[in-house]
């Protein structure tokens, strides 16, 4: 029992660490030629442009977008591009929001699981911690999905998922099972 709990405890931290370097790094969504954008900053070749919602090939991608729309529906130019960028700068500031809730409820269930494991008596379950930790799965289900909805498909048919968005995926899968074993633990 020791080395399982000991065995979820690592897994734990793995997963905040991860949870960390997949929000913080700007590897969202990769191109071939070396651009990449993530939650915070599109990055050029090892330089980064200050914070803006939408990168230079996003906003390429949507003046492209209004042109075709404003062409197949024949319609008289209006300001769709402006409309675009807010329903995306929206979706990437809803997104920003759920990751950091997510580290946020991923340390206080481990502060949590901590805290339980040494003041609970035996026989118990840790509840509070895998409630929490279901929480932050939430967050995870949340804030990933938003982004693989409106940013899941870059720029162009060249861009790729960079390690942020995998690592984002793997804290998803893993905080699940953590919740999840928790709940069904005792404490012996």
């Amino acid at each position: 029992m020791l080395v399982l709990l000991a065995g979820i405890f690592v897994v734990h931290i793995a997963t905040v660490v991860m949870l960390f370097v997949s929000t913080i790094a700007n590897v969202w969504i990769v191109s071939n030629n070396g651009t990449s954008w993530g939650l915070w900053n599109p990055c050029s070749e090892e330089k980064c442009s200050e914070l803006s919602y939408a990168g230079k090939g996003m906003v390429a991608h949507f003046l492209e977008l209004e042109k075709d729309f404003n062409l197949f529906f024949r319609l008289p130019k209006f300001n769709l591009f402006s409309l675009f960028i807010n329903i995306w700068t929206d979706a990437l500031k809803s997104v920003q929001a759920f990751m950091i809730l997510a580290i946020i409820f991923s340390v206080i269930s481990l502060i949590v699981f901590v805290f339980q494991l040494f003041t609970m008596e035996k026989g118990n379950r840790f509840f509070l911690s895998g409630g929490v930790m279901l929480v932050c799965w939430l967050c995870i289900l949340i804030g990933v999905s938003i982004y693989t909805d409106k940013y899941g498909k870059g720029t162009s048919n060249l861009d790729h998922h960079g390690y942020s968005f995998i690592l984002a995926w793997i804290c998803f899968c893993f905080s699940f099972i953590i919740g999840v074993l928790y709940l069904v633990l005792r404490k012996k």
